[in-house]
């Protein structure tokens, strides 16, 4: 992998944590999520659930065999424990949905019930569901927050071996892994052993696939993908290129602008600024025209609102914010703007001039001004990817006198400067989700816009956008769930807050021709540390995913 880590604790984000050890390898969740159906969940620490007909209350029975890795049962008081330790001290998604929570008890030693309140809404117990067990006699509370580096206590498949923080972690197979009947693990985690390297960036992750150094990787760069794939261990079929297309919901990536800072607080300045972006020239030269250009916050799902007009219901919810959402986007016609591919489109320069001069700015000789203050500001980097990008569309914006800099930071500064929103712009990424929900109030409301190590990436705060999560957190039917969701996507591509850049609707992975996979791709994967690699193989052992 590319980066690097900082401790063993994946549950805040305070350090950077390996990412391995999420939900599914090392810890688990009382119930698992199924990778192909949005809405369900499947038995696992939880072998049962009783949910109240107006979702009032959850009940979740666990399941006698569950236990740690120390061989300690998993009782009800682990399951308290977690939810209040990851209500006060988790993830802020964790944070704001366990809050909502009115009461819990447990009413047996395998048996949990959260009270959820009237008119709970139809996600909390999913994610209730989805909620890590932890060892209450294993994890210091007191010093959660703190890095971690001791060997972690989970129930999952693997065991912590080896850890050397930012560069290696080996996890170990559980051959008495309790949960290995399970019919939602039955045919996973079939490596005994896996062995995780991080490297600089993304060149030196190369070379190493290149020298044998590591079995399996996904390509991030099309430019490589396309032409550096030559090399001897390919050639003679030690190493081959497998291109994946899961057919999954897309989300959202692009430069993000960081409304904390006034200089963006103008919406169009910052359409001005999106207007700039030159896809067709950067897919072109960058490419080779592998990329489609994003058009929704929700790309590639139902909950996509380009090219669908707004619905009644859609246009109900907008209602009490007219001047929200502008007419193309309300009629599903909005597109980032188009070039001619020159690289040098000076009629979309012109246009972007004069939509800002009608806010007060000025082009002089000194560049673009309001009030005499210039228009200049950071792009915050981490790869040399990234620093392509950013300098193409630095110089883009030159041209109508506003000054972008790049700034390339090592992957610990970045994620401190990430984590407390110390940034002008920067290319900002959500894997997508197989449905918007709760997480979408961490991105977008009021409430999410100070906190550290959030997902707020934009300083996104209006009483829209607020008013509109809330519909998407309440909605009780699927109809109502789209329509608040691209209702919500219609606002959010009203404010600019993102410069949309492109996706590619495939994975690009390269291993080792010894690894099997199956031949179905789930839609809506998990990445505990590789798209569905816990569905792989090693074909020398014969085992089949079944």
């Amino acid at each position: 992998m590319a980066g690097g880590y900082e401790s063993l604790n994946p549950f805040n984000l305070k350090f950077a944590a390996a990412p391995q050890l999420l939900i599914g390898n090392v810890y688990q969740s009382l119930m698992a999520r199924s990778q192909d159906e949005p809405y369900s969940m499947y038995a696992l620490i939880a072998q049962s659930v009783e949910l109240g007909r107006e979702r009032e209350y959850v009940v979740f029975r666990l399941d006698p065999r569950a236990r740690f890795s120390d061989r300690r049962p998993i009782t009800a008081e682990d399951v308290l424990f977690s939810f209040e330790l990851l209500k006060a001290k988790g993830r802020p998604g964790q944070r704001e949905a366990f809050s909502r929570v009115t009461g819990s008890e447990a009413t047996d030693a395998h048996t949990v019930r959260f009270n959820l309140g009237k008119g709970a809404d139809r996600e909390l117990p999913l994610l209730l569901a989805a909620m890590p067990v932890l060892s209450k006699t294993a994890v210091d509370s007191t010093h959660f927050d703190d890095v971690r580096m001791d060997i972690p206590v989970g129930s999952g498949p693997y065991s912590v071996k080896e850890a050397k923080a930012g560069e290696r972690l080996v996890l170990a197979r559980d051959a008495d892994y309790w949960g290995k009947d399970i019919p939602t693990q039955r045919g996973l985690y079939n490596f005994d052993e896996i062995d995780v390297s991080w490297y600089r960036d993304g060149g030196a992750l190369f070379e190493a696939l290149k020298g044998g150094l590591i079995d399996y990787r996904e390509e991030a760069s099309a430019a490589r993908w396309l032409a550096a794939y030559d090399f001897p261990a390919l050639r003679d079929g030690r190493i081959v290129k497998d291109t994946l297309r899961p057919g999954r919901p897309i989300g959202m990536s692009g430069f993000v602008f960081n409304l904390r800072n006034k200089l963006f607080e103008d919406v169009a300045l910052r359409e001005a600024m999106a207007m700039m972006f030159d896809f067709e020239w950067v897919n072109a030269n960058f490419y080779v025209g592998l990329y489609k250009r994003t058009t929704s916050y929700f790309e590639g799902s139902p909950f996509s609102s380009s090219g669908r007009p707004a619905s009644e219901v859609e246009r109900e919810l907008l209602a009490r914010f007219p001047d929200t959402v502008r007419k193309d986007a309300l009629d599903g016609s909005w597109r980032p703007t188009i070039h001619d591919g020159s690289g040098r489109d000076r009629e979309i320069a012109r246009r972007a001039i004069q939509l800002v001069s009608q806010s007060g700015y000025k082009l002089t000789d000194k560049g673009l001004e309001k009030d005499g203050r210039p228009v200049a500001f950071e792009i915050m980097i981490r790869d040399r990817d990234e620093e392509r990008l950013a300098l193409n569309f630095a110089a883009s914006l030159k041209r109508i006198g506003i000054i972008a800099q790049p700034r390339l930071y090592d992957e610990t500064q970045y994620q401190q400067r990430r984590r407390k929103f110390e940034y002008d712009m920067m290319i900002g990424q959500w894997l997508p989700a197989a449905v918007p929900g709760a997480e979408q109030a961490g991105r977008w409301s009021s409430g999410s816009l100070d906190k550290q190590k959030g997902t707020n990436l934009a300083g996104a705060s209006s009483p829209a956008l607020d008013a509109l999560v809330e519909a998407l957190v309440a909605s009780k039917t699927p109809e109502e769930h789209v329509d608040a969701a691209r209702a919500l996507d219609r606002a959010l591509l009203s404010g600019f807050y993102f410069v949309p850049l492109f996706f590619v609707d495939e994975i690009w992975t390269a291993h080792t021709a010894t690894l099997g996979r199956p031949s179905y791709l789930p839609h809506y994967p998990m990445y505990p540390f590789g798209f569905t690699l816990e569905q792989w193989w090693w074909k020398s052992e014969e085992i089949r995913n079944d």
